[in-house]
């Protein structure tokens, strides 16, 4: 059973209340292996919303611009969202506003995707298909904090992170073989993701049904048979 990450015992409520608030906003921006690798190494890192926001508004110039054509310009935007938002993970997020750095991160993320795809006409659907594997993977890490079931911290090393998919998808891009790496990228991560989900709540519900078949076994016992078993338990032991 997965729950929520362990930490030494905290005495005071709101400290314990701004840890789990910490934890659920990390896990909802999706890092992966490259942002896990810098955040000891970038000092206390940039302000998360003014940064991601910088990105997204870059972002939107550049494809208004009409700059986002083909070739090697296509990993601009990819390098602004690693320069700007990488930075950002070292941070607390325990600002007022912070709760908007994971849904603005998502949309410069999925914006720089489709962007990305229309420039070098990568079938739409197949792009809807990746955005939609994120977006579910996304929904699963909020749907499962919220009844403090944690993902494991491998599955965001393994989903890659936006950061680490993103590179990928730019390279790609510049590459002129943008197609092909998203198929790959999307199947990989449809597998990944599905599985490791599926098999996390198989596991949660045979938890909880075992946790229920005990606690009904423990209302039909008697008074005598219960006495009865802790004193049998007790010798035992």
């Amino acid at each position: 059973m997965i729950t929520q990450p362990q930490a030494p015992a905290i005495t005071d409520p709101d400290e314990e209340r701004r840890r789990v608030q910490t934890m659920r906003l990390l896990a909802y921006r999706d890092d992966g292996p490259l942002a896990a690798a810098l955040k000891g190494r970038l000092g206390p890192g940039l302000p998360p919303v003014p940064a991601t926001l910088a990105a997204l508004v870059v972002i939107v110039a550049l494809a208004v611009a009409g700059t986002l054509t083909d070739g090697p310009i296509l990993l601009v935007p990819v390098l602004v969202m690693v320069v700007l938002v990488v930075p950002t993970a070292a941070r607390d997020h325990l600002g007022r506003f912070d709760w908007l750095t994971p849904p603005l991160l998502r949309a410069a993320e999925f914006l720089t995707i489709i962007l990305l795809g229309l420039a070098e006409d990568t079938p739409k659907w197949l792009l809807f298909v990746l955005l939609y594997i994120v977006g579910y993977h996304t929904y699963d890490t909020v749907y499962r904090t919220r009844q403090s079931i944690w993902p494991p911290s491998w599955i965001f090393l393994a989903g890659l992170g936006w950061e680490v998919r993103l590179l990928i998808l730019g390279v790609g891009a510049a590459a002129g073989v943008l197609t092909p790496v998203t198929a790959v990228l999307t199947a990989y991560l449809l597998v990944l993701f599905s599985v490791e989900s599926v098999l996390s709540w198989v596991r949660l519900d045979k938890a909880s049904a075992q946790a229920q078949a005990q606690a009904d076994q423990d209302l039909e016992q008697s008074p005598e048979d219960a006495a009865e078993q802790v004193t049998g338990d007790a010798e035992r032991a």
